[in-house]
């Protein structure tokens, strides 16, 4: 471009010879237009060159560093990880896998990991990780085979015949007892349970464990979820082996003492025999430490928590302190740790001994022992059992000179408990304490990696205490928040509460649980053999006092934020996010750090998820209305195991009961018991007028109830909805209501007035629902979709014919609209 060079060397007073002919001005615009796009062109090509080698960059960075992850030899940290959800993966899945695509998986992803030796790393590892997603489901798959707990389907009233196996107190003077059953009669149970759980009211002195007893009992099938995703209770009962719960009428009759009872198997008999020790342990424990103060005693002991009083176990909820009370990694920490540091310095004493033999591994074996003996007393928890096979691993790991606290015992204990009861996966005993514990040896990593700087003030010998106490509180302050960091979406999840004052409560009570409770309670547990407990329990009281006293003084700080239903990802997201930041060594940590507080932020900033205008509970008998943060009920005293769940899903904090009408004469008596009668024409037209009047005795999203018979409510998009409690008012009600709900069970679904009829019949397969009332119509969503797992196939049982997914007969309510009811049978 000579010219263009000459021009701007003339514009710079060059000397330059000028062109013999003068260029057209239209041709010198579009040369300097083609110049524009040309640098342009350039530009563009240099940025996105710098861009690509930004790339290529962070990708080698990137591969590099999964390549220094993969040298580490972190895959045993996988494991559990991968069989943990497999086993997740069978549980959740809306039917039972089939064994045979799950043996087929299992077997072809451990061919190709056993014989593609040479293939690449990245294969190997899919390979791997479908090996123990395979292996969790199978894990899942055996032990639903495993236990089989047979499910009762239908509440009952009957009379129980049975060996009393397990028994546990309560504040107020019940006990409840683990039962099982021999017989039932007056009805006899098609399908009875092997094993129920019975509460006695009031009885002066327990039954003990091996009698054989008999009583008249009401017996119901354990609670399903009491809103859609909230805890479901048929699980937890199927995988522990109990088939129904209830009360007896009175107090049992003792039939053969267990004296006189054999037991069925060894096994059993050592069982007996375990949980009779439990028992003799906490009544003692309870008759020197009488109160709050010796059920608390006994619970770290034995692990009976439901002797504690209600208002005390609030207090320690809300103070973050109920991990005290399971026994836990704190607990077996605690014990193992002062029995070995006690057995060292007593080997300390005698130098010849300590320098001839390795006292070390002695110490280590005898804390291995004391917490075996604890583990086999404290009534084998989901935390106890996690707590002592990591406590196992790290002193058999000193026993063979081998590093004790590290990730890889984390993930070993992981992996023994996934194999024995893979279901536990899915409880927040299990969720909870392996998030702590994996967080806190993450973080113990983190801080023997560190830089170590000595302190001048160390050389100062007058500083040694000081420095000793703030040592000693700043672990407890960063064990607290790390522990309570971890675990509190945990928490938010299952329990919808976090206890935000749990740091400094912590800082207030530990000193004291670790150098009085545990350390005197020890050595009351190692003298209770001899009788000389006593003293030592007084001083065990006194602490637990002190921190019973900093719990209900937290407490009174206010400070438990209570937390709706979280959106399905967060769960998920957060835990991908945690195991990135706990597990990684390398800068790629980094990545789970950012995952999880993403995930955290758009949880808290976004819309969250919608909540219901309608519940109605499993069994039909409690309805409510929510209206901002108001739940109306048409029962006066709701069930507080429901409404509680409902108040902490909903984020509503006051109850408002029905309104209750007065008493009609021009009403047609009916009693409970009769279940058959029929309302003739007139009957029914007062029924309705009744109805009708009692909608406008009451606000709008509240009921007007006459008792024991019916309610009625307004609600907010315009619809009626009427609950009954006798099959004689359904009628009046379809004429009357949008939504009739009643917890009969008819043999119809459906109004002959279009009206939407929920009966017991339908709440039994569908559970709990919930509804969004909208303009056009309700939208529905139910606790299951289809109960065809084995522990919620009971609810499509009939126990007249024997069969399961016997459907509902569609009839019109003129043909038959007498009920169904368990006491039938």
């Amino acid at each position: 471009m000579p010219n263009l060079e000459a021009s701007e060397q003339q514009k710079d007073g060059g000397d330059v010879a000028a062109p013999s002919q003068p260029r057209p001005v239209i041709a010198t615009i579009a040369f300097s237009a083609e110049a524009q796009r040309w640098e342009r062109t350039q530009d563009q090509t240099r940025l996105t060159s710098r861009l690509l080698r930004i790339l290529s960059r962070i990708r080698l960075g990137t591969f590099g560093l999964i390549e220094e992850e993969a040298a580490h030899g972190r895959a045993i940290l996988l494991a559990p990880i991968y069989m943990g959800l497999g086993a997740i993966f069978w549980f959740k899945a809306g039917s039972d896998p089939p064994p045979q695509a799950v043996l087929a998986g299992l077997l072809v992803f451990s061919s190709g990991f056993a014989l593609m030796r040479e293939a690449g790393r990245l294969l190997r590892h899919v390979l791997f990780a479908g090996m123990l997603l395979c292996l969790g489901m199978a894990l899942a798959q055996c032990e639903s085979w495993r236990v089989s707990t047979v499910m009762l389907d239908s509440a009952v009233t009957t009379t129980v015949t049975g060996q009393i196996e397990r028994r546990e107190s309560y504040d107020n003077g019940r006990w409840r007892y683990v039962v099982r059953v021999e017989a039932t009669e007056k009805p006899s149970i098609h399908r009875a349970p092997r094993r129920v759980t019975i509460f006695v009211r009031k009885q002066a002195e327990p039954f003990d464990l091996g009698d054989r007893v008999q009583g008249r009992a009401r017996l119901t099938p354990p609670a399903g979820p009491a809103l859609l995703g909230l805890n479901d209770f048929a699980f937890s009962s199927y995988f522990n082996g109990i088939g129904a719960n209830g009360f007896a009428y009175g107090t049992p009759k003792l039939l053969s003492p267990a004296s006189d009872n054999v037991a069925g198997s060894l096994m059993d008999a050592a069982d007996i025999w375990l949980a009779s020790l439990r028992n003799s342990i906490g009544d003692r424990i309870r008759q020197t430490l009488p109160g709050d103060t010796g059920a608390f005693a006994a619970a770290l002991v034995t692990d009976e928590r439901r002797a504690i009083s209600k208002d005390t176990t609030e207090a320690l909820r809300i103070a973050g302190l109920t991990h005290i009370i399971a026994i836990s990694g704190l607990n077996m920490a605690l014990s193992a740790g002062i029995f070995y540091v006690g057995l060292r310095y007593l080997f300390s004493l005698f130098p010849g001994v300590a320098q001839a033999w390795p006292t070390k591994k002695f110490a280590a074996f005898g804390a291995l022992l004391t917490v075996t003996a604890y583990y086999l007393i404290s009534g084998f928890g989901v935390s106890a059992e996690r707590a002592f096979i990591m406590m196992a691993i790290m002193l058999v790991a000193v026993l063979f000179d081998r590093p004790s606290i590290s990730l890889r015992n984390v993930a070993l204990s992981a992996i023994i408990i996934l194999v024995l009861s893979p279901s536990q996966v899915l409880g927040p005993s299990f969720q909870m304490s392996y998030a702590a514990t994996l967080a806190l040896v993450s973080g113990y990593s983190l801080w023997k990696r560190r830089r170590h700087r000595e302190s001048i003030l160390s050389r100062v010998r007058l500083l040694s205490p000081l420095l000793f106490a703030t040592r000693f509180f700043a672990g407890v302050m960063s064990t607290s928040f790390i522990g309570g960091a971890s675990t509190a979406i945990f928490s938010i999840e299952h329990f919808h509460r976090l206890a935000t004052y749990g740091l400094a409560a912590n800082l207030a009570a530990m000193p004291v649980v670790s150098f009085i409770v545990m350390p005197f309670g020890m050595a009351a547990m190692l003298l209770m053999p001899f009788g000389l407990d006593g003293p030592f329990w007084k001083v065990t009281g006194e602490g637990l006092e002190l921190v019973i006293v900093i719990a209900r003084t937290v407490a009174g700080w206010g400070g438990d934020i209570t937390f709706g239903r979280q959106p399905a990802w967060l769960m998920p997201t957060f835990i991908v996010g945690f195991l990135i930041m706990s597990i990684l060594r390398t800068r790629l940590r980094h990545l789970g750090l950012l995952l999880l507080l993403s995930s955290v932020g758009l949880a808290a900033f976004g819309s969250g998820v919608p909540k219901p205008d309608l519940m109605i509970s499993e069994d039909g008998v409690l309805v409510a209305l929510r209206q901002d943060d108001i739940l109306a009920t048409n029962r006066e005293r709701p069930q507080a195991f429901i409404f509680e769940q409902w108040q902490k899903a909903l984020v509503a904090a006051e109850h408002q009961p029905p309104t209750m009408l007065p008493a009609d004469s021009r009403l047609p008596q009916i009693s409970k018991t009769d279940r058959h009668k029929r309302l003739n024409g007139e009957e029914q037209k007062a029924v309705r007028k009744a109805m009708e009047e009692a909608l406008d005795r009451t606000m709008q999203g509240s009921f007007a109830c006459q008792k024991g018979a019916w309610c009625a409510a307004m609600l907010e998009n315009g619809a009626i909805l009427v609950t009954i409690e006798n099959a004689a008012y359904l009628p009046s009600a379809c004429d009357t209501a949008n939504i009739v709900v009643t917890p009969i069970r008819l043999r119809l679904d459906h109004c002959r007035s279009g009206a939407m009829l929920i009966t017991g019949a339908t709440l039994r397969k569908t559970g709990s629902i919930e509804m969004a009332l909208t303009a056009d119509k309700p939208i529905i969503s139910a606790a299951f979709e289809n109960p065809q797992r084995p522990w919620t196939r009971h609810r499509t049982y009939d126990w007249r014919t024997g069969k399961f997914d016997v459907p509902l007969a569609r009839v019109s309510p003129a043909a038959d609209n007498s009920p169904v009811s368990d006491s039938d049978e």
